[in-house]
């Protein structure tokens, strides 16, 4: 290894905090929901469908932007899509409609915020990190998107609580923010023009025979139905659970805080659950985390709908929010190497976010139709245990313990 561990901790710091800005952005929108619809003529069910189409949208710009990475390198991924979040910020307050609120929320938001997002940044670090770091690696990374969802979520409901701000100027916020992703990106890229080559140790395989030969391994196909069900699970939340609030009558704070409590408790989650990748098989980690899932959701449902209900909720599930992340994409680099994990990540992840997509729109199609989320939780149980059993038929190979002197 030529790099120092400075240089080489400093890329994934710059990187968990490109992933910090970009997360924290996608998974605070949900905040904007109640006020778009008080103070305009757009209907529950129709921004409950931008923000699915942000969650699918996100999930296509996965394998795209991660493919372009592998290919070309991450730098021009990375500026484009600063720019391209940077305009759809900017541009919600001026297209206030059904479509209009889709492109921006579902379309230009969404690749933005994926062009900086697991897939380019685990790929461009991964082939930089030693095989033995690369566990702690991912955690640090994705303990970046976490606290970002932390430090947004309060943030943004005090802009959109401002009379001199509200909703709509928090949105120029975000674009003014999502700008700093470009001394960021170029610093993380600043010594890769182009992608790394391949590792005289791995196989000689082009882009698309390693899509096709992951593909048809069954351990694959089983990460993205566990990872699909992962995603319904998080949008579902992350986007009516501020209106789950609302609906037990209590302030839009406690939504806010719920959020960021989400991504505190995260921060821990990953850098464990990183560590852990480590030291234990990815599966029987996602196994238990998403089998906690089914508990706290179960516990959620008896309990009283009290502000510390929520908190107490929240904290539970941020330990394992978006800390699959690590172990699933530790488990696709141990089956298939890490030469087109940007790719094959990517790929997984579209499946989280067609999960996403689901999860964010039948919600809202079931507030619509029942004035409440009775069946979508039951359904988000269902789902949870499907994927942590679905974990365990994936023959992963065996944890390689190094020691140091």
């Amino acid at each position: 290894m030529t790099k120092s561990a400075v240089a080489i901790w400093s890329l994934v710091a710059i990187a968990a905090t490109i992933l910090l800005i970009t997360t924290g952005i996608r998974l605070s929108l949900g905040l904007f929901i109640q006020p778009i619809t008080a103070e305009t003529t757009v209907n529950i069910v129709q921004i409950s469908f931008a923000l699915a189409m942000t969650q699918l949208m996100w999930g296509v710009s996965q394998p795209i932007t991660g493919a372009i990475a592998d290919r070309f390198g991450a730098r021009w991924v990375l500026f484009i899509g600063t720019l391209v979040l940077m305009l759809g910020c900017a541009l919600v307050p001026h297209l206030l409609s059904a479509w209009g609120l889709t492109l921006t929320l579902g379309v230009l938001i969404a690749f933005g915020a994926g062009a900086g997002s697991f897939s380019v940044l685990m790929g461009q670090v991964a082939n930089q990190v030693p095989e033995h770091a690369r566990g702690t690696a991912s955690g640090i990374i994705n303990a970046g998107s976490s606290f970002g969802q932390f430090l947004f979520a309060p943030m943004l409901q005090l802009l959109i609580s401002l009379p001199l701000i509200g909703w709509s100027k928090a949105f120029y916020v975000l674009a003014a923010i999502s700008l700093l992703c470009l001394p960021l990106a170029w610093y993380l890229t600043r010594h890769q023009s182009a992608p790394k080559a391949i590792a005289p140790t791995e196989p000689t395989q082009t882009l698309s025979q390693a899509v096709k030969s992951a593909m048809a391994d069954r351990n694959y196909l089983l990460i993205h139905l566990a990872f699909f069900t992962c995603g319904f699970h998080i949008a579902f939340l992350v986007t009516h659970l501020p209106t789950e609030v609302t609906l037990a009558g209590l302030s839009s704070s406690v939504a806010s805080w719920s959020l960021a409590l989400i991504g505190l408790s995260n921060v821990v989650g990953s850098l464990f659950v990183g560590w852990s990748v480590g030291h234990w098989r990815c599966k029987y980690i996602l196994f238990w985390m998403y089998l906690s899932r089914v508990i706290l959701v179960a516990i959620y449902l008896m309990a009283p709908q009290t502000p510390m209900t929520f908190y107490i909720f929240a904290i539970g599930l941020g330990l394992t929010w978006l800390a699959t992340v690590p172990p699933t994409a530790g488990a696709i680099g141990k089956l298939f190497g890490v030469r087109y994990l940007a790719t094959l990540f990517g790929l997984t992840l579209l499946s989280h976010q067609i999960g996403g997509f689901l999860g964010a729109y039948f919600g809202g199609l079931a507030i619509d139709s029942f004035g409440n989320y009775a069946y979508m939780w039951y359904a988000d149980m269902a789902l949870a245990f499907l994927a942590a059993v679905s974990n365990l038929p994936i023959k992963e190979p065996k944890v390689v313990r190094t020691t140091t002197a």
